[in-house]
Protein backbone atom coordinates (compact mmCIF):
# COMPACT_ATOMS: atom_id res chain seq x y z
CA UNK A 1 0.00 0.00 0.00
CA UNK A 2 1.32 3.38 -1.31
CA UNK A 3 2.01 6.06 1.08
CA UNK A 4 1.25 9.79 0.79
CA UNK A 5 3.92 11.95 1.32
CA UNK A 6 3.20 15.71 2.74
CA UNK A 7 6.38 17.94 1.76
CA UNK A 8 7.27 21.17 4.17
CA UNK A 9 8.98 24.20 3.91
CA UNK A 10 12.10 24.74 5.37
CA UNK A 11 9.99 27.33 7.89
CA UNK A 12 7.65 24.42 9.55
CA UNK A 13 10.23 21.98 9.73
CA UNK A 14 11.67 22.45 12.76
CA UNK A 15 7.93 21.87 14.16
CA UNK A 16 8.27 18.42 12.59
CA UNK A 17 10.84 17.12 14.24
CA UNK A 18 13.34 18.94 11.75
CA UNK A 19 11.51 16.50 8.79
CA UNK A 20 11.46 17.44 5.13
CA UNK A 21 8.50 15.34 4.69
CA UNK A 22 6.02 13.41 6.65
CA UNK A 23 4.31 10.77 5.28
CA UNK A 24 0.77 8.38 6.25
CA UNK A 25 -0.02 5.17 4.53
CA UNK A 26 -3.18 5.31 2.59
CA UNK A 27 -5.87 2.13 1.47
CA UNK A 28 -7.58 4.26 -1.14
CA UNK A 29 -7.72 7.95 -1.39
CA UNK A 30 -8.29 10.42 2.00
CA UNK A 31 -9.02 14.17 2.34
CA UNK A 32 -6.54 16.44 2.77
CA UNK A 33 -8.51 16.91 6.43
CA UNK A 34 -7.96 13.89 7.71
CA UNK A 35 -4.50 13.64 6.01
CA UNK A 36 -3.56 16.82 8.09
CA UNK A 37 -5.08 15.22 11.10
CA UNK A 38 -2.81 11.57 10.89
CA UNK A 39 0.72 13.66 10.09
CA UNK A 40 0.44 16.40 12.17
CA UNK A 41 -1.30 14.11 15.02
CA UNK A 42 2.33 13.89 16.94
CA UNK A 43 2.93 17.97 16.20
CA UNK A 44 0.74 19.82 17.50
CA UNK A 45 1.91 23.36 17.17
CA UNK A 46 2.56 21.61 13.71
CA UNK A 47 -1.26 21.46 12.82
CA UNK A 48 -1.50 24.95 14.68
CA UNK A 49 0.02 26.73 13.06
CA UNK A 50 -1.82 24.96 9.23
CA UNK A 51 -5.00 25.18 10.59
CA UNK A 52 -6.74 27.90 13.02
CA UNK A 53 -9.23 26.74 16.03
CA UNK A 54 -11.69 26.18 13.88
CA UNK A 55 -9.98 23.51 11.73
CA UNK A 56 -9.77 25.77 8.74
CA UNK A 57 -6.54 26.52 6.94
CA UNK A 58 -4.63 29.59 7.94
CA UNK A 59 -4.66 32.14 5.14
CA UNK A 60 -1.60 32.10 4.88
CA UNK A 61 -0.48 28.33 4.37
CA UNK A 62 -1.35 27.00 1.03
CA UNK A 63 -1.77 23.36 0.35
CA UNK A 64 -1.18 21.75 -3.15
CA UNK A 65 -2.03 18.70 -4.70
CA UNK A 66 -1.19 17.26 -7.71
CA UNK A 67 0.06 21.04 -8.43
CA UNK A 68 -3.56 22.30 -7.70
CA UNK A 69 -4.13 24.81 -4.46
CA UNK A 70 -6.75 22.43 -2.72
CA UNK A 71 -8.69 26.17 -2.03
CA UNK A 72 -9.66 25.66 -6.12
CA UNK A 73 -10.43 22.47 -5.14
CA UNK A 74 -12.62 21.06 -2.80
CA UNK A 75 -10.64 22.63 0.09
CA UNK A 76 -10.38 20.28 3.00
CA UNK A 77 -12.33 17.71 1.56
CA UNK A 78 -10.16 17.62 -0.96
CA UNK A 79 -9.55 13.45 -2.41
CA UNK A 80 -5.56 12.44 -1.80
CA UNK A 81 -4.78 9.09 -3.43
CA UNK A 82 -2.42 6.83 -2.03
CA UNK A 83 1.01 7.78 -3.73
CA UNK A 84 0.40 11.20 -4.71
CA UNK A 85 2.46 14.21 -2.80
CA UNK A 86 1.25 17.20 -1.09
CA UNK A 87 2.76 19.92 -0.64
CA UNK A 88 2.61 23.11 2.30
CA UNK A 89 3.94 26.22 1.60
CA UNK A 90 3.57 28.68 4.23
CA UNK A 91 3.68 32.74 3.52
CA UNK A 92 6.62 34.32 4.97
CA UNK A 93 6.21 37.89 5.36
CA UNK A 94 8.94 40.93 5.80
CA UNK A 95 10.16 43.90 4.68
Amino acid sequence: MPDITVLLPSVLQPLAGGQSYLTTPADGAVTVESLLDAVTGDYPVLARRIRDETGSLRRYVNIYVNGEEVRRLKGLDTEVAAGQEVLIIQSVAGG
